[in-house]
């Protein structure tokens, strides 16, 4: 069998972060606002997530679409810093590449302003080619642009899944484009790990027709395994993550750091777990070096900022 290209190939949104940290809401003046800092930041999950690997060790690839504008080229340069595979990103001179706009406060947490770019009008499901040459293929994030669209997300899996690629999906809380689990039922039981944080977990396993749902992980975990995912890791901020599948549940604390910043925590999660997977580690070892990963992530301003390598997240680990 031909060797694949990519052993992670991360697949989503692309775009820039302008990260406001330590906002006063106090004027200053009639139209005048202090903040603390701020910064232009590389950022999407797929960014996030293909940065994260690669500098780690993983041999990455982003397939995303990227205007020709100045903030593709900040992303661009991120992305080759990092040493990621550009090769498959899109561009595109009609469609500008998305800019959030982040609050964060001083505990690390964030508020998030979204715009019309975040859209995005882009098709990852027609370059099967890409898809197919991937060990493990990276969603990011079901619910947001472009996997906002049942029609892409169900013939997304199905390429990847045919490829024989191992599927990982984060989530997002949907934004211009309200779906659920419902509308791509028929390919959730080729998902083989799901990444919801647990606002998003209890979005996904919410009885829409009561209002009621799960609440606690254990219980949101057992809604996705009933739909067929094999995996579900719910990511719990700072109370750490909850894993489970038909054999096996873990429950990891946090690691105690000084959070500066969550942007990207989660991403640097999934691209931590994906490279313990490739390196044939079990589940209980790839959830503690994701874990350390996360936590790295959420010591500085930026979702790609804090991670360096490997070395770093096993010094963490070994304390």
């Amino acid at each position: 069998m031909k060797p694949k290209k990519y052993d992670l190939l991360c697949v989503g949104m692309a775009l820039v972060d302008s990260i406001i940290r330590g906002f006063d809401p106090e004027p200053v003046s009639a139209s005048g606002y202090r903040a603390e800092s701020g910064s232009l930041n590389p950022g999407g999950e797929a960014v996030n997530v293909s940065v994260a690997a690669a500098k780690l060790g993983v041999n990455t690839g982003i397939l995303c679409s990227l205007g020709c504008d100045g903030a593709g080229e900040i992303v661009l340069h991120a992305l080759n810093g990092a040493g990621v595979d550009i090769a498959p990103i899109q561009r595109s001179a009609g469609d500008p590449t998305p800019v959030t706009t982040m609050f964060v406060n001083d505990d690390g947490t964030r508020r998030s302003i979204t715009n019309q770019a975040h859209r995005y009008n882009w098709h990852p499901e027609q370059y099967a080619g890409i898809l197919s040459d991937a060990r493990i293929i990276a969603l990011g994030s079901l619910f947001r642009a472009p996997f906002d669209d049942p029609d892409v997300i169900r013939e997304t899996i199905t390429a990847a899944h045919s490829a024989g690629a191992l599927i990982l999906a984060d989530t997002k809380l949907p934004n211009f484009r309200k779906l659920t689990l419902a509308d791509f039922r028929d390919v959730l039981p080729l998902i083989d790990y799901i990444f919801p944080n647990e606002d998003e977990a209890r979005y996904c396993t919410l009885d829409k027709v009561s209002g009621s749902g799960a609440d606690d992980p254990a219980s949101m975990a057992e809604v996705f395994l009933s739909l067929g995912i094999k995996n579900v890791i719910i990511k719990l901020g700072a109370k750490g993550c909850y894993f489970r599948n038909a054999a096996e549940e873990y429950r990891l604390d946090a690691l105690p750091v000084q959070a500066a910043d969550a942007t990207g925590a989660g991403d640097n999660f999934i691209a931590g777990f994906a490279s313990r997977l490739l390196a044939g580690e079990d589940h209980a070892q790839a959830l503690a070096f994701a874990n350390a990963c996360g936590a790295i992530c959420a010591t500085a301003v930026g979702a790609s900022t804090a991670l360096k390598d490997t070395a770093q997240v096993l010094r963490l680990l070994e304390g």
